[in-house]
């Protein structure tokens, strides 16, 4: 099992997802207490997509976020290195692309804009990641990062803290019998930049004007920028 620090491995990783392909949307809701559903759309509305624009769903799982993204009318791909995540998807009418973040599939400059949600800490080299993503989008893309992040409330954040370890692996075993996979994104997110530092390392890797907006007291953190 991948031990839980930012030296992930692709392989470990991506066997994790498939395992826990089935069950991960109503999971998700249960840990987060229904506002996944909340952050899928403020992801949406903060990325600004016009009808027609191109638009890539990184780590996109299940595909349950790149359906959010077409309510804008752009066209929207999804694509994750874990095929289990995707095949758990099927149901959903989007297209669905196997993929590395760190060697996507796609053509210099394709999109208009890309996303990336509670995914970037799991690729093996973020930063490469970073500029992968990059690579893929136009000049004056958009980038928004959705991921977990510290919260900002010194006391809940303490609190939150000793909750990850806790219960998430509980829930995760309860709800998709699979308590390791679980205990690796509670320890995952723990051992994640802050906001200021995703920041910086985002703008150091094609982008600039990073910024970003806590939601849920920090919990949660939109990461915008462009592509320098």
């Amino acid at each position: 099992m991948a031990k839980a620090n930012l030296e992930k491995n692709p392989l470990d990783v991506a066997g994790m997802f498939d395992e826990v392909g089935k069950n991960y949307d109503i999971t998700n809701t249960v840990m987060t207490g229904g506002l996944d559903r909340y952050w899928r759309k403020r992801t949406r509305e903060r990325l600004d997509l016009k009808p027609g624009e191109k638009v890539l769903d990184l780590a996109a799982g299940t595909a349950v976020s790149t359906v959010e993204l077409t309510k804008s009318g752009a066209w929207c791909v999804a694509c994750d290195f874990s095929q289990g995540m995707l095949a758990a998807g099927t149901h959903r009418d989007v297209p669905k692309v196997v993929g590395d973040a760190m060697h996507l599939p796609f053509a210099d400059e394709t999109f208009d804009a890309v996303t990336i949600s509670y995914g970037l800490r799991n690729v093996h080299d973020f930063e490469a990641g970073l500029r992968e993503m990059a690579r893929v989008t136009k000049p004056g893309g958009r980038l928004v990062v959705n991921e977990f992040s510290t919260p900002v409330v010194p006391v809940f954040s303490t609190i939150y803290r000793e909750y990850l370890p806790r219960v998430i692996p509980l829930l995760g075993k309860v709800f998709s019998s699979n308590a390791e996979a679980y205990e690796y994104l509670a320890e995952s997110i723990r051992a994640w930049p802050d906001q200021e530092d995703l920041a910086a390392a985002i703008n150091a890797n094609g982008w600039s004007d990073c910024g970003w907006q806590n939601l849920a007291l920090g919990i949660v953190a939109l990461h915008g920028a462009v592509k320098a």
